[in-house]
């Protein structure tokens, strides 16, 4: 698995997921993951259109991360999982607490001003 980040022009940070979100996977984007939400952008959208599969440990990285930027005021969101992915976050009921959008426009209108609520 791979995990790029880029500042975007508008503020956010954007996280682009490669690969496949099991254990092996999460594993080698984990830290780089957590590194990241540990500076505290206040915006992050998680592009997840380069993943085919999600486990419970990778379900466990977004959420945990979530949390924890949400403690200090930031927010997260999932843009573009494809099918398979996207039936497994509704499943968990991940919506409640990292909202998931179709496309990456779509997630990052929704993260609005930085002073906006989600």
């Amino acid at each position: 698995m791979e995990l790029t980040t880029e500042q975007r022009a508008d503020g956010i940070q954007q996280i682009v997921l490669s690969g496949r979100m099991d254990g092996a996977g999460t594993e080698q984007v984990a830290t780089r993951f957590i590194e990241t939400i540990a500076a505290r952008p206040p915006r992050v959208v998680v592009d997840m259109t380069r993943v085919p599969f999600l486990s419970s440990i990778g379900i466990r990285l977004l959420l945990s991360n979530a949390k924890a930027l949400k403690q200090h005021a930031g927010r997260m969101v999932i843009a573009g999982p494809q099918p398979l992915v996207k039936e497994v976050l509704e499943i968990v009921g991940i919506a409640l607490l990292i909202p998931v959008h179709a496309d990456l426009e779509s997630a990052c209108s929704a993260l609005g001003a930085p002073d906006q609520a989600v």
